[in-house]
């Protein structure tokens, strides 16, 4: 389980996981999800199931810090199973999210 922060205008890497699915749960602010071919919108108490790889990125179009409970599942749940398709931080494999 991991407490993530984004900032305003802020966005993760676009990645997916070969072992382990998420499922994230909107503490404060909005989500602007992407999973595989869908992109939608989460407020406050919403959630999202990301399963086993599907590419996904989780951005803040607010003008607040988002806020969202991510709860990891699977096999395995190491950070080197990150596989990332865009970083606008250069971040390698197994970097955070």
């Amino acid at each position: 389980v991991k407490r993530l922060t984004v900032s305003p205008g802020e966005s993760l890497s676009l990645q997916m996981h070969h072992h382990r699915a998420e499922h994230w749960i909107v503490v404060s602010g909005t989500a602007r999800v992407t999973c595989d071919e869908r992109t939608f919108l989460l407020a406050e108490n919403q959630s999202t199931y990301i399963p086993v790889g599907a590419t996904h990125r989780l951005e803040n179009p607010g003008k607040v810090p988002l806020e969202i409970i991510e709860v990891q599942s699977g096999g395995y749940l190491g950070e080197d199973d990150i596989v990332r398709f865009e970083d606008v931080y250069n971040r390698t494999p197994g970097e955070g999210c």
